[in-house]
């Protein structure tokens, strides 16, 4: 355990500098909790002019405490802030939870004013918490600290939750409540001027009392640190731990227009959506999604696999649960004969014994639990999602009594979906005694399941490995890029792209830049028809809105022609353009198009970009990021994870393409990028990709530096 944070959750005693005798004040209300929630420590009142607070002797100054302070809580002015910290920091403070507000969140002087916060905390060796926050809680039976001027002291459970935003911790712990979810640990960071998500989740990481982790997040301090601390907990052999995350400002309005297809899609939600994916952080949207997830992994056992049996006395829910769980990466699981032959022992003739099991509306509580136990005993079951519609042959809380009596002893995840508003609450602690969640409908099971389903495969899949190819010449890329900032305005032109491919080993065609058009045909006939020409210009960026391209040349005479027309058309299309040349490059077969591209995010650095070309990319967006440098799992997880990923695979009587030479380039890709910083934006439209074993060509490659 940090022992730097184990001060802000396990102190043995606790100075709160700015408790009030007001009733209605954060002060007052702040320690209240502390004091009247069982806190197993001593808390001592700091106010300068009350005599006591709440019957408790108050000191003047946290100098006038008699006995050594862990942590300090302070609720008193921003301006006096910096000031209690430095008593603090003479009293031997240990650790400091500031919630006063008016900091950087207020503008430059409020930042100011943080700033000096952080100083004083530095010098005297103080980890701080905030400013700006709700305060922190910790409901292991040894501390019982509620250190919040909230009205909820969660009870004790494995679930830990980090909150960014005071207001939305509210929320949480109150959602907590009514839904009698355990916690932990919670914490509001606020301002995070020194503890930030990363110091939280690497104490988390080792935290005994917590089996899940939860996150509301606004930004991140150190994303890539975050990533190595997440991996690694979400990894452990012996006891991974799943995260969950809610990121708040998913759109991004007003942001600028970039100039290739990977800069127009990569939005940081998609940023964020690669990062988290990498990271093995679970994204959720909702506080009640967080919840529900959170719940099913806390309480139930990880799935050995994705197969799930359905039981229902309903043939129309158990038909919504199979299509919940399909749409949810689930798999229906085929029971085994001696399964079917066993119930058909037990069961009517109208049940139906395979997948979703119906035991029909007229069964009882004995029937229900029968076919349960048959299910959870089959081999080919991963999870059991049993579902009850109410009717008056059994009453509802018999039937989850049992499912908690059948699942107490089970090593499968047991997800209970018992659809009855009445007596809710005596349904839920009846599951809960054997620790299955309650879900109202069977599609928020089936979310919970497929999350489970996906971080129990994830934390059993081996870690991928960054290969760096040696065959690169980054040298050649380097004169390259220092001649193109050297113009004004900085430019890269195609060939010079195709340039920087070639030396990073991409299946790049033949091509030459000419100016003229002896130039032209002596290039053509080198490299071989049929070819193309491309016209390069700085002020040309979209080269067919302007007739800057012509395919298919054939022979010498159609090379004069077509060479002749296009500079014809450009002129006339775009006067004064400048004209570098025109490119001369081989005529690729046909091939499947697909696209590959990187933005420089400003918080994640380079971001790549995979996804079927041609309409695929212009109308229906199917594309997938991941965060540079990418192991050769995330490039498989790229090319596999796009929705169209089947027309790789080989569909309706096509052959497969060759995916591996995607993965090669994927990771070429990523390697450019993090060798050189200076890429803002880079699409390679088309790279076409041949069947299985024959490769791939760039066609076409933008590039812009920053």
């Amino acid at each position: 355990m940090s022992n730097s944070l184990r001060f802000i959750f396990h102190p043995q005693s606790i100075a709160v500098i700015g408790a009030s005798t007001r009733k209605g004040s954060i002060g007052q209300a702040m320690f209240a909790n502390i004091l009247m929630n069982g806190y197993t420590g001593v808390v001592f009142p700091v106010n300068m002019r009350a005599r006591s607070v709440l019957g408790v002797k108050a000191y003047p100054s946290v100098l006038h405490v008699p006995d050594e302070i862990d942590l300090a809580i302070l609720v008193v002015p921003a301006l006096a802030v910096p000031e209690a910290l430095s008593e603090c920091g003479e009293k031997g403070v240990k650790a400091a939870i500031v919630i006063s507000a008016g900091f950087k969140e207020l503008g430059p002087t409020g930042a100011k004013l943080e700033q000096s916060v952080r100083e004083r905390a530095h010098k005297h060796d103080i980890r701080l918490i905030g400013p700006n926050c709700f305060g922190i809680i910790n409901t292991d039976r040894n501390s019982r600290l509620n250190a919040t001027f909230g009205r909820v002291m969660p009870g004790h459970g494995n679930i830990a939750f980090i909150s960014q935003s005071g207001a939305v911790g509210v929320n949480a712990l109150e959602y907590a409540e009514a839904e009698d979810v355990g916690l932990s640990k919670f914490a509001s960071i606020g301002n995070k001027a020194d503890i930030n998500e990363n110091d939280l989740l690497a104490f988390l990481g080792d935290d005994d009392e917590t089996d899940v982790i939860a996150f509301y997040l606004e930004d991140l301090v150190n994303p890539r640190e975050f990533m190595r601390i997440a991996r690694e907990i979400t990894s452990r052999p012996d006891r991974p731990k799943p995260i969950l995350a809610i990121k708040s400002g998913r759109t991004s309005e007003g942001a600028r227009a970039a100039s290739s297809h990977t800069g127009a899609l990569a939005g940081s939600d998609e940023a964020y959506n690669a990062f988290f994916a990498q990271a093995r952080v679970l994204r959720v949207q909702t506080i009640s999604e967080l919840f529900a997830k959170a719940a099913a992994m806390a309480y139930q056992p990880a799935p050995q696999g994705s197969r799930v049996a359905i039981l229902t006395n309903a043939g129309g829910i158990g038909i919504m649960g199979t299509d919940a769980c399909i749409a949810n990466g689930l798999q229906m699981a085929e029971l085994t004969d001696e399964t079917h032959t066993e119930m058909k022992k037990h069961l009517p003739p109208t049940a139906s014994v395979h997948n979703p099991v119906d035991i029909i509306g007229d069964a009882d509580a004995q029937r229900y639990g029968t076919a349960l136990r048959l299910m959870i005993a089959d081999k080919n079951v991963d999870a059991v999602m049993p579902v009850w519609t109410p009717t008056l042959m059994a009453e509802t809380i018999d039937i989850a009594r049992i499912i908690a009596g059948v699942g107490k002893d089970s090593d499968k995840p047991i997800l209970a979906c018992l659809q009855t508003m009445g007596d809710n609450e005596e349904i839920r602690q009846a599951l809960l005694k054997s620790r299955i969640p309650l879900y109202q409908f069977p599609e928020n099971a089936a979310r919970a399941l497929g999350t489970m389903a996906q971080f129990a495969s994830w934390s059993r899949r081996a870690p991928g490995e960054i290969i760096n190819y040696s065959d690169t010449r980054p040298e050649a890329v380097r004169e390259i890029i220092d001649r193109a900032k050297s113009r004004s305005p900085v430019f890269l032109s195609e060939p010079e792209g195709h340039e920087i491919l070639a030396a990073y080993g991409f299946p790049v065609p033949g091509f030459q830049l000419v100016k003229t058009i002896d130039e032209a045909l002596a290039a053509a006939r080198e490299i071989g028809y049929p070819v193309v020409l491309k016209i390069v210009s700085p002020d040309i960026l979209h080269k067919t809105d302007f007739g800057g391209v012509r395919v298919n040349i054939t022979d010498d005479n159609d090379m004069r022609t077509q060479f002749a027309g296009l500079l014809k058309t450009v002129e006339a299309k775009k006067p004064g353009a400048r004209i570098w040349g025109v490119l001369v490059q081989q005529m690729a077969p046909k091939g499947t198009e697909t696209i590959l591209g990187m933005k420089h995010d400003p918080q994640f650095g380079p971001l790549l970009m995979f996804g079927l070309g041609g309409i695929m990319v212009e109308l229906l967006k199917d594309v997938i990021f991941r965060l540079a440098p990418v192991s050769d799992k995330s490039a498989e997880s790229m090319v596999t994870g796009i929705k169209a990923h089947q027309l790789l695979e080989g569909f309706r009587g096509e052959p497969p393409r060759d995916s591996e030479k995607i993965k090669e380039c994927i990771q070429r890709l990523s390697q450019l990028v993090t060798d050189f910083e200076e890429f803002s934006e880079i699409d390679i439209n088309p790279l076409l990709v041949y069947e299985k074993g024959k490769g791939a060509l760039v066609l076409d490659a933008r590039f812009l530096l920053r």
